[in-house]
Order: structure tokens, then C-alpha cells, then sequence
């Protein structure tokens, strides 16, 4: 399907396919926004857990995904990538070239997407793990009939629930092993950070508390202050000082080389499982 129908700025409809903590996350993020009413959202789910999470802020839950393809214009699919194909071809019946179609199932091609749903008009998202405090790093590649006013809708959808990019699907493997499993990396730093500091003679409480929002800090300043982190690092690293010595602690033993290597071997990882 080529011709996509322009869907309407003041009235359209989102649908999620898949119930799980990442669509409660975009959901939440949309209405808190401001960007849609949550009259405007709808998912389908049978267990009553997850019914009542959206039930909660006003979600419209239906008993089967047929209803909430039927009552959509953005079709949002965020369900396991093992089963994403049997979903799609399920619903395939029912998907027409009035729906913008959208997943964020990891490693799942466009190609694929497209193939199974017999829609090309399909938009890959991927998102990360901090999409549950507002603060994902998400990045979007457009399908072959997806037009420029489909991609911009979908970055206002994301753009809820932190910040987006667009990239060429190709790049996707590398976005994984950065920002897809960077987090964990992350959470790794800010735990020998407080370690560190209890080794140090910190307590617990005090240790982590100050190294998490040490990174929170740091994070910020490199996002909003217009400087390369590089510079970031010059201005606090004083001639003779704590934090030179510290540095130099770190270059010794390849900080950086690490974790270099470690998206390196998340990338990899991602290539190799997308080729499966």
C-alpha cells in the first residue's frame, strides 16, 4: 500500500498492540504531555493487573486486539519480537492503508514488518528502558510508503517520553548496542561509583544517593550546556588535583577502551540475533 491517508491532527486515535510496562510507559507519557487525552488511547489485555494500569489514567482496554485495530488510526505494536509475526499476520485482515503502523519490538526488520502486515506504511521505534521516568533516548526509521508527516507524528508521540532521533534502519544494530543497552552500563557505573565512595568511608545510603545524582548531573550538563563532554572534563580536572589523579586511574586501567568494546559487543550481538 502506497497511498497513506493523512490522519487527522485534532481527532486520530492510538492503539497499542501489547500491554506491557514499555506501552504503559508511552501511554502515560502522551497524556501527562498534554499531547493526547487519554479518551484518545486504547489497548486490549484479559488480565486484570494490566487492564486496571491503563484503566487507571482513563485508557479505553479492550478484550481482543481486533477492537483496538478497528478503533485506530496509529497502531503502536509492542509486543514481544518472538511473537510480533504472528500477531501481525492475525491481524493483517483487518489492517488497511489508513493505519500508520508502529513497532518497537527489537531486532524485528522493517522488511519483515512490512511483509507480514501487507502494509508498507510502518515506522520502527526503539525506544529504551528509561522510558518509565520520561527520559528515553528513542530513535526512528521509516518505512517505504511512511510519509515525512508520519515520522513527525510519531517523534511527537515519543518525544513524550524523552528525547528522538531518525536514523537510517541500517545504523539500528549500533543504536542497540549504545543506547538500547547502554542503561545497564550506566547502572553499572553508578553502582562501583557508590562502592567507591563506601570504600572511601561513605555511608551506603549517602554513597549511592550521591553518585546517582552525580551522573543525573553530569548527563544534564552535557545534554543542555552546549560544551563536549571533553570540555566538561577540562573544567573540572584542575591542574594537580582530585579529580587529574582520578582520571588518570581510569585511563590506566582503559575506562574508555571498555566501554568502547561494549557496545562494540552489544552491536555485534544485536546483528547476530536480527540475522536469526
Amino acid at each position: 500500500m502506497s497511498n497513506a491517508v493523512l490522519i487527522p491532527s485534532d481527532t486520530f486515535k492510538v492503539g497499542f498492540i501489547g500491554a506491557g510496562k514499555l506501552a504503559e510507559s508511552i501511554a502515560r507519557g502522551v497524556v501527562k504531555s498534554g499531547v493526547l487525552p487519554p479518551s484518545r488511547i486504547r489497548t486490549a489485555h484479559g488480565g486484570p493487573a494490566r487492564r486496571s494500569a491503563f484503566e487507571s489514567f482513563g485508557v479505553t482496554v479492550y478484550d481482543h486486539n481486533n477492537q483496538v485495530v478497528e478503533d485506530s488510526d496509529v497502531i503502536i505494536f509492542s509486543v514481544k519480537p518472538q511473537v510480533v509475526k504472528n500477531v501481525l499476520l492475525q491481524l493483517k485482515p483487518i489492517l488497511t492503508e489508513k493505519h500508520l503502523l508502529v513497532s518497537v519490538a527489537a531486532g524485528v526488520k522493517l522488511k519483515d514488518l512490512q511483509d507480514w502486515a501487507g502494509n508498507n506504511r510502518f515506522i520502527r521505534v526503539m525506544p529504551n528502558t528509561p522510558a518509565a521516568v520520561g527520559e528515553a533516548a528513542s530513535v526512528i526509521s521509516l518505512g517505504s510508503a511512511a510519509t515525512k508527516e508520519d515520522g513527525e507524528l510519531i517523534s511527537l508521540l515519543f518525544g513524550s517520553i524523552g528525547k528522538v532521533w531518525k536514523a537510517d534502519e541500517k545504523l539500528f544494530d549500533a543504536v542497540t548496542g549504545l543506547s538500547g543497552s547502554g542503561p545497564a552500563y550506566v547502572y553499572l557505573a553508578i553502582e562501583a561509583l557508590a562502592d567507591g565512595g563506601v570504600a572511601a568511608g561513605l555511608p551506603r545510603d549517602l554513597a549511592l544517593g550521591l553518585a546517582s545524582q552525580t551522573v543525573l548531573g553530569a548527563a544534564t550538563m552535557v545534554s543542555n550546556a552546549g560544551k563536549h563532554p571533553g570540555q566538561l572534563k577540562d573544567d573540572v580536572a584542575s591542574a594537580g588535583g582530585t579529580t587529574i589523579a582520578g582520571i588518570h586511574e581510569l585511563e590506566k586501567a582503559g575506562f574508555r577502551g571498555v566501554l568502547m568494546n561494549a557496545v562494540l559487543a552489544a552491536a555485534k550481538r544485536s546483528r547476530d540475533l536480527s540475522q536469526n
